[in-house]
């Protein structure tokens, strides 16, 4: 079977995802152009270079609706004989769409591809969609759906996690991101957003709260306990699913849990030939993919079965991963994680996660790929695996290579 290597990763800073947010002026497709037109010039293509730009988004209404992807390729400087497919997988559209990219080079259709992703959510709110697995009752009610914040507290209360342990890991979380960016750690990907006149806009995430800390992150109510017990109540649905629980422990708040963002981030990815063909030389193979589907209630366990499924589907070991990326959606999310594999925390999101920057949804999945990717280089480390919970049951995982 053909390999598929990732030749570059590149992403736009992640700004605050609010009308006074630097990028919020910036159009998804204008964001998404930005990205694309990066790739173009690093690596030098030329003409119908990739098969095909695979973009996630997943709110997509309005100026993220359409075929979102190929409206971008048109807006950037890339040939518009290359085509382009918009899909959504929730949280992981843009590794989904790395990882069919990566799947269809293996097939041999076609040599190389840009994927990725992008979410402007100040300015296409989550949930503006109204999509049916919220909305209509005969499908909500069936399965017991609830929010996703009711969904990370179900977690802490069902493994037994407390709002100390979250809040802790959301202090680490600042600290390691403000020490990356520090350290210009992210400098070889980072794409700095510009305004018509070629001036500089954003060029640092800047959602992250450097000075978090305990007594901050103390005094902050709990985001979910009200839409639990008070209005819908949703507990109550919650614990007519799970009675053993008895009670929600609502310990997540805006601080220890992800950032609302916008945000682009895209991957090249072609076989061998491709790059013997522009001269470049692959960063690391794209060495398996996957993705499952689990309990739409509970919803956020997913990176748990999905690294379970792309381990044993390439033959490999937890100790065979040198490097973890588990997005930060919630605190609870990586703890249960971090308790299921009983992984050193070291080696997980050693640059933060999207407590500190933030979750542009359809381009955090290519946001981590590439944050991995650049990780192992810096510690010289070999295989990086990163993984993903997903809206209404699912879980998503990529595991990365170098060569």
């Amino acid at each position: 079977m053909t390999e598929a290597y990732i030749y570059d990763a590149v992403r736009t800073p992640r700004g605050k995802g609010r009308k006074d947010g630097s990028l919020h002026e910036v159009t998804s497709v204008a964001l998404s152009a930005t990205v694309l037109n990066s790739l173009k010039e690093r690596n030098g293509l030329e003409g119908h270079a990739v098969e095909d730009v695979i973009w996630g988004n997943v709110t997509q209404v309005k100026e993220q609706g359409g075929c979102l992807a190929r409206t971008a390729v048109l807006a950037s400087d890339l040939d518009e004989m290359i085509p382009g497919l918009a899909i959504n997988r929730f949280c992981a559209s843009g590794m989904e769409a790395v990882n069919l990219a990566a799947n269809q080079i293996k097939g041999g259709a076609g040599d190389a591809y840009i994927a990725g992703g992008v979410e402007m959510m100040g300015r296409v709110p989550m949930g503006s969609d109204g999509a049916a697995i919220a909305v209509d009752p005969s499908v909500a009610m069936d399965m017991y759906f609830v929010p996703q914040g009711i969904s990370a507290d179900i977690i802490a209360t069902e493994y037994g996690f407390t709002r100390d342990q979250a809040d802790q890991l959301a202090v680490e979380s600042q600290r390691r991101a403000a020490m990356a960016w520090d350290e210009g750690r992210f400098d070889k990907s980072i794409v700095a957003v510009k305004d018509i006149n070629g001036l500089t806009i954003l060029d640092r995430d800047e959602y992250m709260r450097p000075g978090t800390d305990m007594q901050s992150l103390g005094g902050l109510k709990p985001a979910f306990k009200e839409q639990g017990e008070v209005m819908p109540g949703f507990d109550k649905l919650a614990i007519m699913k799970y009675p053993h629980l008895e009670k929600i422990n609502h310990i997540h708040h805006a601080g220890n849990s992800s950032g609302i963002v916008d945000g682009s981030a895209g991957v090249l990815i072609g076989n061998k030939e491709f790059g013997e063909k522009y001269g470049i030389k692959p960063r690391a193979k794209i060495r398996q993919t996957c993705k499952i589907g689990l309990d739409p209630t509970i919803m956020l366990t997913g990176p748990v079965p999905a690294t379970q499924k792309i381990l044993k589907d390439a033959g490999m070991a937890i100790s065979d991963i040198d490097l973890f990326e588990v997005n930060e959606a919630f605190a609870s999310v990586v703890m249960r994680f971090q308790q299921a594999f009983d992984v050193d925390s070291d080696v997980i999101n050693v640059n933060g996660g999207s407590i500190a920057m933030g979750h542009p949804l359809g381009a955090t999945g290519a946001i981590i790929i590439g944050t991995l990717l650049d990780e192992l280089e810096r510690q010289d480390k070999e295989t990086g695996l990163a993984t993903l919970c997903i809206a209404s049951g699912m879980g998503a995982a990529t595991i990365i290579e170098r060569v």
